[in-house]
């Protein structure tokens, strides 16, 4: 007798509905924190439903954003440092090896007019709180100086490998650059991440290298005496870098000068390579002051450097490369928020500074602090502020410019959206710089005026992170930051013509007068009487 098979189909359905029970279930469960980590919501029903996951405000200011121990200076205590310390200079400082520039010295820094250029549709202007006229200092040196013009980078991964800064160097260099006016700026000795910068190559060998965000695995001397790039290097004898400027972007091979920078404390001989052919050796006097070596030549393509005895505490810093227009120096540090800077050596800082001086100081943080659902961050504006005075003591008379954080965007149940916490993070930035006097711009009403992040990332501009750009995305950002610094000197050109105009115009009417009264004095019978002009009574003229 056949038994009739048994219809299972019904128990499909229910273990389907089961499934589909506790998802929705876990969709209800809120946002989680698991040893710091942060966990979103589950929710398949996103399309149908919403959920409100914005942290509450008392847990808003609670949240620990970063250790404020590390924010901890005594700008009194840097001051007497630096004063201290940069006083000290019992060896020479600097060496120098100098080849003849057959380049006539009024070529070599050109009349400068301002760019009318526009390289993007929207132009978001620099907000200049400064009350000393610091930023309108550093446009009328970039316009008549006739000098290197000098601008100091600070910031995190988002300028990486000289991302943003590349282009940003490539259009001051092209508009307001010296013949030759180029170079890459600085470079540091040795380190793991040189493959990934494009407008330098750097080979190096020998060295022991400590990034300064893992500065308590390097040796307690080292750890001492860190410069504002975030790198030292160590050598063992014979130790060699070398530098080779590349074609990545324009000007970057336009190269007349270069400063190699180290700290020498015992007697140490060292040997520099000048396009890999000609050689000089230095002794250098043991002495606990950073030294540079000074190089120029009508044409620096490469540079080695190379440590042949006395490396006992001996540091590498690196190099800056320049020609006769703008320097701009990459000083990236992944994972920074700006607190590194105060584990810099100030008189570091600010002997190097003496060697060649800043005349602008770029600030660019806030990428690792910024927090999806928090809203408050003037504990970290405060922190700002205490990094602006740190700026100012150790590059005095610099200009310091705050970037707002940049555009970001999350991950959200339906993709991704701009993070919500980026106007808030830009409103905590303007506030530092307005109680500072410092001049801001926000980097992410740039960013939104070209699309914003998703549209980075739509085109190839950015990474899948929505975090950080890419060199396409930071050609993009840096021209926006070029054309509003370009306004700013725009704005310092129009009031130099005004100004000479003014001058010119009161030249003249003093010549004309002067000729009256020699017209007096000689055939006072045939002058005319002046018509329209006023006549200063220091002149004296004789009354008719």
């Amino acid at each position: 007798m056949n038994t009739p098979e048994k219809d299972y189909t019904h128990r499909t359905w229910l273990a389907a509905a089961a499934l589909i029970a506790v998802l929705v279930a876990v969709s209800f469960i809120p946002p989680q924190s698991i040893g710091g980590i942060h966990l979103r919501r589950a929710n398949i029903l996103s399309d149908l439903m919403t959920f409100d996951d914005s942290a509450p405000a008392e847990q808003e200011a609670a949240t620990g954003l970063y250790d404020e121990e590390e924010f901890r200076v005594d700008l009194a205590e840097v001051a007497s440092r630096i004063e201290a310390d940069t006083a000290h200079q019992e060896a020479p400082t600097i060496h120098e090896w100098r080849l003849a520039d057959d380049t006539p010295a009024d070529d070599r820094y050109a009349p400068r007019k301002a760019d009318t250029t526009r390289w993007v549709a929207t132009l978001t202007p620099i907000e200049d709180y400064s009350d000393s006229g610091r930023l309108r200092a550093f446009c009328d040196t970039l316009l008549l100086a006739r000098r290197p013009v000098r601008i100091a980078f600070l910031g995190d991964s988002f300028v990486e490998g000289d991302i943003l800064t590349a282009d940003l160097r490539e259009r001051l260099q092209t508009a307001y650059g010296g013949r030759p006016g180029g170079g890459t700026g600085f470079a540091p000795m040795a380190s793991p991440l040189t493959a990934f910068r494009r407008t330098i190559k750097t080979q190096s060998k020998g060295w022991t290298t400590y990034n300064i965000m893992q500065r308590k695995a390097a040796p307690d001397f080292l750890r001492e005496h860190f410069y504002i790039s975030g790198w030292v290097s160590q050598p063992s004898t014979d130790a060699s870098t070398r530098w080779e400027n590349t074609d990545f972007r324009q000007q970057l091979d336009a190269v007349t000068d270069a400063r190699i920078l180290f700290l020498s404390p015992a007697e140490s001989r060292v040997e520099v390579t000048l396009n890999d052919t000609l050689r000089h050796e230095f002794t250098v006097e043991g002495d606990a002051t950073v030294r540079q070596i000074a190089v120029s030549a009508p044409h620096i393509h490469s540079l080695g450097f190379r440590v042949l005895a006395g490396t006992k505490d001996f540091i590498g810093y690196g190099a800056i490369f320049e020609g006769h227009g703008v320097v701009v120096d990459n000083y990236s540090v992944r994972s920074n928020n700006g607190q590194a800077m105060f584990w810099t050596n100030p008189s570091v800082n600010a002997r190097i500074h003496s060697f060649a001086p800043y005349d602008l100081v770029i600030l660019q943080y806030g990428l690792n602090i910024m927090q999806a659902g928090v809203t408050d961050y003037r504990g970290y504006a405060s922190q700002i502020e205490k990094m602006v005075a740190y700026v100012r003591q150790c590059f005095p008379g610099a200009a310091v410019l705050i970037l707002g954080v940049s555009d970001r965007s999350v991950k959200t149940d339906s993709g991704f959206e701009p993070m919500d916490a980026v106007p808030y993070m830009t409103e905590s930035q303007r506030t530092a710089a307005r109680n500072t006097g410092a001049a801001f711009w926000p980097t992410s009403d740039a960013m939104r005026a070209q699309g914003g992040m998703a549209e980075f990332v739509r085109n190839g501009w950015a990474g899948k992170d929505f975090t950080h750009i890419n060199y396409a995305g930071g050609r993009r950002v840096a021209w926006a930051l070029y054309d509003a610094l370009n306004e700013e000197i725009r704005k310092a050109y129009t009031e130099i013509l005004l100004t000479q105009r003014r001058q010119a115009e009161a030249a003249a009417v003093m010549d004309s007068l002067q000729r009256i009264r020699l017209q007096r004095e000689l055939l006072p019978e045939l002058t005319p009487e002046p018509q329209g002009l006023p006549v200063p009574e220091s002149l004296n003229l004789p009354q008719p």
